[in-house]
């Protein structure tokens, strides 16, 4: 499975988890997914820099072997 698939289903798994827990703690909806995104973006960029590491590799790797055609180049230049 390539790395940016499974660092996104543990950033979702990450949030759903945390909405579930402020949801049984008692928040209004809105303030829980709020709180569960800001909480599982923090916890994902603290802990989760390899694999975000990999992921940014993988895209650039990506990008540089693509083949550019002329207007590209060209559009790149400017």
């Amino acid at each position: 499975m390539p790395t940016w698939i499974t660092y996104t289903l543990v950033r979702i798994g990450l949030f759903a988890a945390l909405f579930v827990v402020l949801m049984l703690v008692g928040l209004e909806g809105w303030l829980a997914a709020i709180l569960a995104a800001l909480i599982a973006f923090l916890v994902s960029y603290i802990f989760f820099r390899g694999m975000r590491a990999r992921v940014a590799a993988e895209l650039a790797e990506s990008r540089a072997t693509t083949d550019k055609t002329p207007d590209e180049v060209a559009e790149d230049e400017r």
